[in-house]
């Protein structure tokens, strides 16, 4: 319930409406991230705030309905108080209902070389989330598939970090990581996991075969059962004297090398 809404009264022995039965409302901000949630037909808008330089910034793009759309007229730290304690915005908010929610096989089939699937395996932390998702965009990724109990809501810092990203690229969000592999596999992927200690550089896969790219969390890296089902390990050959890579600079070094471009 959001501030200054009455609560809601239900009739007697009915229950409340299951978690996930009406889209959720997030907020998103920063001039990008909003941007592209106003020119996605696929994204509800509820609510646009900005301050006055950001509603002109945004009308000299063209890239939403913001000509037609009521934007409230907000100063900067109106904008703050709706808004999680350190959000920088940008002058920009809008609040939105969620993404309608991906399926695995209506977004990833048919598999196609040029076009992989990232896979997220228990990342959690939204900068590294949203950086992923950034690209993906940029590599042309069909889609992120994440895991649904520990990722945070495409909002926030997550969506401010994607740039827009996550309004261009399908996230399907899977209660199994590994079962998501197998079924990526029968649709015809060669799925990959990045690890550190592979005996492959990823320079080595065959760039004409479609791929799916597993990443695991910086430090713990993929679980070992989402490591087995995948039907390759591969590595990015770095300098000797680091260990590793933040997992979204990996992302973005694997995504190119998987590119028709590398």
């Amino acid at each position: 319930m959001t501030k200054g809404e009455a609560p809601i009264k239900r009739a007697a022995g009915k229950k409340p409406p299951r978690r996930g039965d009406a889209p959720a409302r997030l907020w998103l901000y920063g001039r990008h991230a909003v941007a592209a949630a106003l020119a996605n037909p696929e994204r509800r808008v509820r609510r646009v705030v900005a301050t006055r330089n950001a509603a002109d910034w945004l009308s000299e793009r063209r890239a939403s309905d913001a000509a037609t759309r009521p934007i409230e007229d907000l100063k900067p730290d109106a904008i703050d108080k709706l808004l999680p304690a350190g959000a920088v915005h940008q002058g920009l908010a809008a609040e939105a209902f969620d993404l309608p929610r991906a399926r695995l096989k209506e977004v990833c089939a048919p598999a196609e070389a040029g076009r992989p699937v990232v896979v997220l395996d228990q990342i959690t932390d939204p900068q590294n989330i949203g950086a992923i998702f950034r690209s993906a965009a940029a590599f042309n990724a069909k889609a992120v598939i994440v895991q649904e109990r520990r990722t945070p809501p495409l909002a926030g810092a997550l969506a401010k970090a994607a740039a827009g990203a996550i309004e261009h690229v399908p996230c399907v969000k899977a209660v199994n990581i590994a079962r998501s592999l197998k079924a990526l596999a029968d649709l015809g992927y060669l799925t990959l996991g990045l690890a550190g200690d592979a005996g492959t550089e990823i320079d080595a896969v065959d760039k004409a075969r479609p791929a799916a790219l597993a990443l695991g969390a910086e430090g713990a890296g993929l679980r070992p059962l989402v490591a087995e089902t995948c039907s390759n390990l591969v590595r990015i050959p770095i300098a000797p004297g680091m260990e590793s890579l933040n997992v979204s600079n990996a992302a973005a070094i694997a995504l190119y090398a998987l590119s028709a471009h590398a």
